[in-house]
This record gives structure tokens, C-alpha cells and sequence, in this order.
């Protein structure tokens, strides 16, 4: 097969670019067209929410008042690390119960796609449908990789007077379950 002398110039900048992400630390898609401004979330009311969960049971922000709320967001149900993750909340649940904390899970799959993972790791908390990927939006947590959508793996600690007191953006699925459950021990000790 020959290149026609115009097309080459563009091959070869896709394959720098492509050479580039693989690299790079930073991914191919890190130029996120849903970014929003790079705004501390620190000390802002939460954004309002109403959800489905995997049982088709509405969620909403306001529900929860007078409660820690985690909003943690993940990628895609029955993924490797979204299920270590998962499994995390899981065998914490129990302490975010006592330490008056509810956990919620966030992604863009479905309902069934939901009802399907939940049933699968039998988790004992909500995890909600964003299909429509408002809350992600509203929180600046919606990437994109080729022509799909996914919640970028981030959380949101939310306290019970619906403020936002931290902002995970960087998560490790094996101790951030345990990281934020500390986080909730220590400012409710304040």
C-alpha cells in the first residue's frame, strides 16, 4: 500500500501522539472536553442529585442530611478495579454504619448493569445510576475514551450539612475505603 505525500504528515502525527500516551503517565484522552474549571470543591454545598440504584429505589441529596455521605464514582460495573473497590466498601460497611455514614457508589451504567453487579459482590449499599451523567458533570468527574462515557474513578466525602469536606481525586481501589472511613473518624471527633 503507498500514502499519498498529504496523508503522511498526518500518520505520523498520530503515531507520535499515540507513542506519546502510551509513554506519557497522562492518558490519550486526559484532554477532557467535560472538565470543568479546576475548582476546589472543598467548602461547597454538594450538588442536588436523584438517582436510581441498582433496585430501582430514588436517591436524593436532601435524604441524607444529618449523615457523612460518600459519593464514590468509578468506571464501569464488573471491571477488575471497580470491583476491588467495591469489595473495599463492602468489608468496611459495617464501621461506616457506626460512624452514621452512608455509603453510594456513582457510575454511568444502567440499572440493570447495577442490579447485576450488586447481586454478584451482594453489596449491602446503594450504588446509582447516573445515566444521564449529570452528577458527574456536576462534579467534574465525566471523562471520555473513544465515544464513551465513563465517571472518572474520584470521590466526594460530603458531611451531614451537605458541604463537601474532601475531594479524593486520586484513589487507590485497595485503601480508599479505609482512607475515607478515617477521614470520617477524624472530623467527627472535632
Amino acid at each position: 500500500m503507498t500514502l499519498k505525500p498529504a496523508y503522511v504528515p498526518l500518520l505520523c502525527a498520530t503515531l507520535l501522539c499515540s507513542a506519546s500516551a502510551i509513554l506519557s503517565s497522562t492518558p490519550a484522552f486526559a484532554a477532557d472536553p467535560f472538565r470543568t474549571d479546576q475548582r476546589q470543591w472543598v467548602g461547597q454545598a454538594a450538588p442536588q442529585f436523584k438517582l436510581q440504584d441498582q433496585n430501582q429505589k430514588w436517591h436524593q441529596l436532601q435524604q441524607y442530611r444529618g449523615k457523612w455521605l460518600v459519593l464514590y464514582f468509578y468506571p464501569k460495573d464488573d471491571s477488575p478495579g471497580c470491583t476491588q473497590e467495591a469489595n473495599q466498601f463492602k468489608s468496611l460497611y459495617p464501621q461506616f454504619l457506626q460512624h452514621n455514614a452512608v455509603v453510594l457508589g456513582v457510575s454511568v451504567d444502567d440499572v440493570q448493569s447495577h442490579q447485576q453487579f450488586s447481586n454478584k459482590l451482594a453489596l449491602p449499599f446503594a450504588i446509582l445510576a447516573d445515566e444521564q451523567q449529570q452528577l458527574a458533570k456536576a462534579l467534574g468527574v465525566l471523562a471520555q475514551f473513544g465515544s464513551k462515557n465513563y465517571a472518572k474513578r474520584e470521590s466526594f466525602l460530603i458531611d451531614p450539612q451537605g458541604t463537601i469536606v474532601y475531594h479524593y481525586s486520586s484513589v487507590n481501589t485497595q485503601s480508599h475505603a479505609a482512607e475515607v472511613l478515617a477521614d470520617i473518624q477524624k472530623l467527627s471527633q472535632k
